[in-house]
């Protein structure tokens, strides 16, 4: 019985640690979406060095003229990753059909937070399930980090005593960043993908 109890104790122990970072996370990026409303021009976005889903070597100039839309995320992320990937996707396909010259300034870009998983035959299969001009990015841990802090991302390893798998808590925001490299808006989980389309139209147009 004592045994029990003790494995009963540290199954809710290790649950509401999770429970815990998880809204350390949800805190964090409420914050932080509030600190680049308001602020106007705010230092996100900047150089990396990375590889795409093809194995192709690029940078952040690799698209001369282009808005990036860029999401940081990985490819086993069970459910927010995919979500706004998706919303993302549709919000892309109804600018190509309301605004085609718009939409074609814009470069979608998943920049993976876990490149220990993440090789570029994963990111290759993962990206081909969502819109098709989405690029997958992959790095070295010290090129991924580089990236993050340039969009200054938060993410985490979260993993489970006795799990054989890990998951990552991270940021969940969408960035839309100018041709010149800076900062132009960000949309979250909760933003509509016809809402995200016509504020894409607005400033890609």
């Amino acid at each position: 019985m004592a045994s029990k109890r003790t494995l009963s104790f540290t199954t809710i122990l290790a649950a509401l640690v999770g429970l815990c970072m998880v809204a350390g996370v949800l805190v964090w990026q409420t914050w932080r979406a509030s600190q680049i409303s308001d602020q106007g021009r705010v230092p996100i976005g900047g150089p990396f060095s990375l590889v795409d889903h093809t194995g192709k070597p690029v940078t952040e100039k690799s698209w001369p003229g282009k808005h990036l839309l860029v999401y940081f995320g990985y490819t086993y992320c069970p459910d927010v990753c995919p979500a706004d990937l998706q919303n993302m996707s549709l919000a892309l396909t109804t600018l190509e059909k309301e605004n085609p010259k718009a939409a074609a300034e814009i470069q979608p870009l998943f920049i993976t937070i876990d490149p220990e998983r993440d090789t570029v035959p994963a990111l290759k299969d993962y990206v081909s399930l969502f819109h098709p001009r989405l690029v997958g990015l992959t790095g070295t841990p010290e090129q991924i980090e580089a990236a993050k802090k340039s969009y200054r991302v938060y993410a985490v390893k979260r993993e489970e005593e006795g799990a054989s798998d890990y998951l990552m808590d991270h940021t969940a925001l969408i960035y839309l960043i100018s041709p010149k490299g800076e900062y132009e808006a960000h949309f979250t989980s909760n933003t509509p993908p016809a809402v995200m389309a016509k504020r894409l139209g607005e400033l890609a147009g």
